[in-house]
């Protein structure tokens, strides 16, 4: 037992500094898009649920050096900052699959055949996402700063950057992250090294293996790369890599548990629905279209040495430090403004009782899945616009929504939570 529980801190420790580095990359890449895309620009070219923000999201995200843990935050961001349901998926599925020095790489390591494939499947992976992410549902009505908070100020920019990425952001994402990593490193303390190569008897039944480990394990777009070169030159079908080289990068429980929780249920299913189709299609089409002589002869025949160069081991360390403190400092942070809050509902709460005439006129009523301050002043801007509301009071802790009203009709509340994208339970 206490080998075991050894080999878990290990390897959770293994896996905080493979995904530190990345991580750190993927909030400055937040706070950057914030400044560089204000809300404005994104509900223009990422906003509507249509075909060509799926197609804009994606296009901009294959190219992108993100891996799955390094673009949570950044399509967050963009999600809370304008985008609409489908482009955020199809940027989620698209980006961590590839990348510039991901595509380089494997035309180094695997030939030009699989060079060309990724950026395809990705492309084409995150647009058909992004397409049934729109058809899903109507999107959540996020509650983002005016346009006006972006400032033309380059210090006020980069100030934004910072606080955005590092302290607002981490504080949402930083729940379901930790939990999502504790659940990885079990995993892959839980499934043997050798799992694969010692229990496939066909390349499909290979392709299905490929598919369970890859989900919810952590593997970097690049770092996946040796390690199908390796497979492949072991006897792998060319699709069996193919699934791995797709679905590895592309989800780990951190990112799925995030997903989930920010954007719902109904997203995560069209997000691995996506994934898993895509990879098994495309896996099914590889092994059953193209040559297998073609694949094989462009790998080169010596791999030897470091063919994936990870952070250096200082930096691994450094990261992961600078990663706890910032989740520390953002939970802090959001204690001390959680309390401000209360404080402020419950002197809200009191005046509204205390108000003799307008007890009458309170109500209140169960909404589920808001999940943060954002869903908070989303759901109480939402109803506060509706005439007959003179104050609204939201608890995403006990998910009861307070309303002081004259006239109000369930069936319009009822409405107004669903358009904003959350469930209404009714009254209580």
């Amino acid at each position: 037992m206490k080998e075991v529980i050894i080999s878990y801190l290990e390897e959770l420790v293994r896996l905080v500094n493979e995904m530190s580095p990345y991580l750190l990359l993927g909030f400055l890449f937040a706070g950057l898009l914030r400044v560089v895309f204000p809300k404005g620009m994104i509900i223009r070219y990422m906003g509507k649920s249509n075909f060509r923000s799926a197609l804009n999201a994606s296009l901009l995200g294959v190219p992108m050096p993100l891996c799955s843990c390094g673009v949570l935050p950044a399509g967050i961001g963009f999600y809370k900052n304008g985008a609409s349901r489908g482009s955020t998926i199809s940027f989620l599925i698209s980006t961590p699959q590839t990348g510039v020095d991901s595509i380089l790489a494997t035309y180094s390591l695997l030939g030009l055949p699989f060079a060309i494939i990724r950026p395809i499947v990705a492309l084409v992976t995150g647009v058909f996402g992004g397409i049934l992410g729109n058809r899903s549902g109507k999107d959540d009505t996020r509650d983002s700063e005016d346009a006006s908070e972006d400032g033309n100020s380059t210090e006020r920019s980069v100030k934004e950057v910072f606080r955005y990425g590092f302290v607002e952001l981490l504080q949402d994402v930083t729940k379901w992250l930790v939990i999502g990593m504790l659940l990885a490193a079990f995993l892959s303390v839980l499934i043997p090294a050798d799992f694969f190569t010692e229990r496939i008897s066909s390349e499909y039944l290979a392709m299905g293996m490929m598919l369970l480990a890859s989900v919810p394990l952590y593997i970097c777009a690049t770092g996946s790369i040796p390690i199908a070169a390796v497979l492949l030159m072991k006897g792998l079908a060319p699709g069996a890599a193919l699934v791995l080289l797709m679905a590895g990068p592309a989800t780990n429980i951190a990112t799925m548990a995030v997903i989930g929780n920010t954007m719902g249920r109904r997203s995560l299913w069209v997000y691995l629905s996506t994934i898993v189709g895509g990879a098994l299609l495309f896996g099914v089409l590889v092994n059953e279209l193209i040559p297998r002589e073609w694949i094989m002869g462009a790998i080169p025949i010596q791999l030897h040495g470091e063919m994936h160069e990870h952070p250096s081991g200082w930096l691994q360390w450094v990261s992961s430090a600078l990663l706890v403190i910032l989740i520390l400092n953002g939970l802090i942070q959001k204690y001390l403004a959680v309390r401000r809050v209360k404080q402020t509902d419950l002197e809200k709460q009191e005046q509204m009782k205390s108000n003799t005439e307008s007890v009458n006129n309170i109500h209140v009523f169960t909404v589920e899945g808001m999940t943060c301050k954002h869903c908070k002043a989303s759901v109480e801007n939402g109803l506060g616009q509706m005439e007959v509301v003179t104050e609204v009071l939201a608890d995403p802790e006990q998910n009861l929504v307070t309303i002081q009203a004259s006239d109000l009709s369930e069936e319009h509340v009822k409405e107004t939570i669903e358009r904003l994208g959350y469930q209404f339970g009714g009254r209580i």
